[in-house]
């Protein structure tokens, strides 16, 4: 199992930007997203690229404000031919940027954890979902190293409770439901939904840490999800990869066992 630093998470995001550029070399830009309603594959890469320079700069200025993104000159070429190239430009700003950093260097971001560390981690699987997004809208099955997906589901669940730009997920609270998150490779994971807010737990894990997922779950009520694995609903999906995507809602789970209601429930609401 992959050790997590600021500096892998750094490695690991510019060579999954190199994968979404070859993945998107050569193509129509005109591609329709299936799993980004009314974009192109344009308008998806630049999205991606404008989010890898913005992050870059922010890192690279140890910002305690946010930049305004929209306000930034992205470069996008004007033929969909350079995007691959623009891409990849954007992976060098990127990780050079990281890398200049300690990665408990306060930068601004919407979560309590305002460091460059965020940025690494942040950028490594902001960059997978639209690799994955590139992949599905060219017909490719898009795959997922394990240990990146493994780090995909935590960092989703950690990242789920501070999007406070969507209202509804603030209704992620409940009365001890839960869900169960498996992978046939062997991730798997259990999210409690409690009155103050939802935590989550890593299973099959020796020592594993118990994670307080909601700002308002304490210590004590987290720490709780270890004591009781069965779930109200499961899903399975065949490989972590699989299991992150669909936490993303770019895949549909393999298969579910249980209160699919609750499972639609927290699937309208978990959004990012």
């Amino acid at each position: 199992m992959t050790e997590w630093t600021h500096l892998r998470h750094t490695e690991a995001a510019a060579a999954e930007i190199g994968r979404m550029a070859e993945a998107v070399r050569g193509r129509d830009g005109t591609t329709p997203v299936p799993t980004c309603p009314g974009w192109d594959l344009r308008e998806l890469v630049e999205h991606t690229g404008a989010i890898h320079r913005w992050a870059a700069a922010m890192v690279r200025d140890a910002a305690v404000r946010r930049y305004d993104r929209a306000a930034m000159d992205h470069g996008f070429p004007e033929d969909f031919a350079g995007h691959a190239d623009w891409l990849e430009a954007g992976a060098v700003r990127l990780t050079e940027a990281l890398k200049s950093r300690d990665p408990e260097t306060e930068v601004w971001n919407w979560t309590p954890n305002r460091t460059a560390r965020f940025w690494s981690r942040r950028q490594l699987h902001e960059t997978v979902v639209h690799r994955a997004d590139a992949e599905i809208a060219l017909g490719i099955t898009p795959e997922v190293d394990e240990d990146v997906a493994a780090d995909g589901v935590a960092e989703f669940f950690d990242t789920l409770p501070h999007a406070r730009w969507r209202s509804q997920i603030a209704e992620l609270k409940g009365d001890g439901e839960t869900i169960s998150w498996r992978a046939e490779t062997g991730g798997a994971w259990l999210v409690r939904l409690m009155p103050q807010g939802f935590a989550y737990e890593r299973l099959g894990v020796p020592d594993a840490v118990t994670a307080d997922v909601s700002a308002d779950v304490s210590a004590d009520v987290s720490a709780d999800v270890s004591a009781d694995v069965s779930a109200n609903v499961t899903v399975r999906a065949e490989t972590t990869g699989d299991l992150m995507l669909t936490l993303w809602g770019r895949r549909e789970p393999g298969a579910v066992e249980g209160d699919t209601a609750l499972l639609d429930w927290w699937r309208e609401r978990a959004k990012i």
